[in-house]
């Protein structure tokens, strides 16, 4: 068994992880989601108080990317276990 089949047996074992890391990934953004709305409608309710808080809330955009990565790295573990399951 080659090093690669060893990660992707592993990563298959933690799948609940990648799962639980997009679940709060996702739900990261709820927040990011009014204080966009705010920013478009203009309530001012919550963008431009502060700064930094403007900063945090932009960048949960970046976030987003490894969500995208854990989704991809899953699918392909499951659609491998799959073929390996088929093959037997």
């Amino acid at each position: 068994m080659g090093l690669w089949n060893k990660f992707w047996a592993w990563y298959h074992s933690k799948t609940i992880y990648a799962i639980l890391a997009v679940f709060i990934t996702q739900w990261i953004q709820v927040p990011h989601m009014v204080w966009t709305l705010d920013l478009y409608i203009g309530l001012g309710w919550i963008y431009g108080i502060n700064p930094i808080l403007d900063w945090l809330l932009y960048g949960v955009d970046l976030i987003e990317i490894v969500s995208i990565i854990i989704i991809t790295m899953t699918l392909y573990s499951y659609l491998k276990y799959r073929h390996e399951r088929k093959q037997k």
